[in-house]
C-alpha cells in the first residue's frame, strides 16, 4: 500500500465520497487509505461485477481486474458491467471500460490472462488485498496458496442458485480456504439468479473496505451463508486446521 499520508483528497474527492467520509469514526484519513490501496479482483463475472463496482464507487485507488474469459449472452442475467454490444469482448476489458465511465478518478488495470500457479506471483504482485470472484475451486486454491505464502488477505465469495457464502481470510491469523474446503466440489454449470451474486459481491466489497480502512468487524473466523430463497443469513464459526496442507503447522503447500 502506498502511504496514505501522501494521498491528497481533492475537492472532487471530498464531494464524491462525502457521505462515507462522514461515517462515524471514518473521516478523511480512511478515505486517503482507500485511495492508497490496490485490490486484485480475480474474476469479472457475476461476483466481480458488484465487487469492482462498489470498490470503485468507494474510491479504492487502484483496481486490478483479471479475467481471460469472454462475455456471452448467458452472462447478462447477472453481469451488469457487460452489455449486448460487447458480446465476445474480454470481461476484464469490458469491466474496465464500464468502471472507468463510473469513476475516472481511480486507476484500473485490466489483465487478460488465466490465473495459474506459474503467473499468480506476477499478476497479483503489489496488491494489498485479493477478492476471490472466481467460479472454480482449482483456481481458487491457487489464489489461496498465494495468499498464504505472501500473507495477503483474501475475501472469498461463492454463489450457487439462490445461495451464497462469504468469509474473510487473513493469513496466518485465520483459516485458509483449504481448511474450509479440503475437497474441491466437482465442476458444473452453476445455476444462479442475478441478485444472488449481487448480494454476495456487495458483502465482499463491504468486507474489503472495512479491512483496508480497519473499520468495523470482519468475517474472520466466520463463514456467512446467505439463502435468498428463504431470506436467511447465518454465520458459522470456522477454525484453522493444524494439518492443512497449505497453512497448517504440520502441513506443507501442495498447490501446483
Amino acid at each position: 500500500m502506498k502511504s496514505p499520508g501522501t494521498q491528497v483528497l481533492t475537492e472532487k474527492d471530498l464531494l464524491r465520497y462525502g457521505r462515507q467520509i462522514h461515517l462515524d469514526g471514518w473521516g478523511e484519513e480512511a478515505q486517503r487509505t482507500l485511495k492508497a490501496s490496490t485490490v486484485f479482483v480475480a474474476g469479472c463475472g457475476g461476483l466481480g461485477n458488484p465487487v469492482a463496482t462498489y470498490l470503485a464507487m468507494a474510491g479504492v485507488g487502484k483496481l486490478v481486474l483479471c479475467d481471460d474469459d469472454r462475455t456471452e449472452l448467458s452472462n447478462l442475467n447477472r453481469q451488469f458491467l457487460h452489455r449486448e454490444d460487447r458480446l465476445e469482448e474480454n470481461k476484464a476489458l469490458s469491466a474496465a471500460r464500464s468502471i472507468n465511465a463510473l469513476n475516472s478518478g481511480i486507476e484500473i488495470e485490466p489483465i487478460v490472462d488465466r490465473i495459474d500457479a506459474g503467473n499468480i506471483d506476477n499478476l497479483a504482485a503489489g496488491t494489498d488485498l485479493i477478492v476471490d470472484c472466481l467460479d472454480n475451486f482449482q483456481t481458487r486454491m491457487i489464489l489461496n496458496d498465494f495468499s498464504v505464502r505472501r500473507e495477503i488477505p483474501m475475501i472469498f465469495g461463492s454463489v450457487h442458485g439462490m445461495e451464497g457464502m462469504v468469509t474473510t481470510l487473513i493469513p496466518p491469523r485465520t483459516a485458509c480456504l483449504a481448511c474450509l474446503f479440503p475437497d474441491s466440489p466437482p465442476e458444473e454449470v452453476i445455476p444462479v439468479l442475478g441478485p444472488a451474486p449481487g448480494v454476495v459481491g456487495a458483502i465482499q466489497s463491504a468486507e474489503a473496505v472495512k479491512l483496508l480502512t480497519a473499520k468495523g468487524n470482519l468475517l474472520t473466523g466466520r463463514l456467512l451463508v446467505c439463502n435468498l430463497s428463504e431470506m436467511r443469513f447465518e454465520a458459522f464459526q470456522v477454525a484453522q486446521d493444524p494439518a492443512c496442507p497449505v497453512c497448517g503447522k504440520t502441513g506443507q503447500s501442495e498447490v501446483t
